[in-house]
């Protein structure tokens, strides 16, 4: 499975939390990387550079700079899972890419009661909230 990164956020003693979009958040721990690769010693030496850091366009990685920068794949892999309150729920847009569905499908599967509105489903102001629960229940595995 592939894993999209929504958010990052730089914490201290480098490490960084990472928000997926399969509802998942992780802390990654960059210090191994600074004896690893000599470019990640750039980090070590600005704290402020390590503020810096952004999702890359797409959410396929994580970036500081040029030439400094994470796959989503290896925040996924080496980072640890971290329980939050927000963990299972997905945007709708982020499911129906994840599923390979149209939005459509998922609009009408709340107005026909198959993702109940307030148990399976919520929503904040324009964006509905999924749960990845019921998303396995009613169509399986994401792709």
């Amino acid at each position: 499975m592939f894993h999209k990164i929504k958010a990052v956020n730089a914490l201290p003693n480098y490490q960084l939390s990472v928000q997926f979009a399969e509802g998942v958040t992780k802390i990654y721990d960059v210090k191994p990387l600074f004896s690893k690769w000599e470019t990640f010693k750039a980090l070590e030496n600005a704290p402020e550079l390590f503020a810096d850091v952004k999702v890359d366009i797409g959410g396929y990685g994580i970036v500081w700079n040029d030439n400094l920068n994470l796959s989503c794949d290896e925040l996924f892999e080496n980072g640890n899972t971290v329980k939050t309150p927000f963990d299972g729920l997905i945007a709708s847009a982020d499911a129906t890419s994840l599923w390979g569905l149209n939005e459509s499908t998922l609009r009408k599967a709340i107005s026909y009661g198959k993702l109940v509105n307030g148990v399976d489903v919520c929503k904040y102001g324009k964006q509905w909230v999924i749960s990845v629960d019921a998303m396995i229940r009613e169509y399986g595995e994401p792709l």
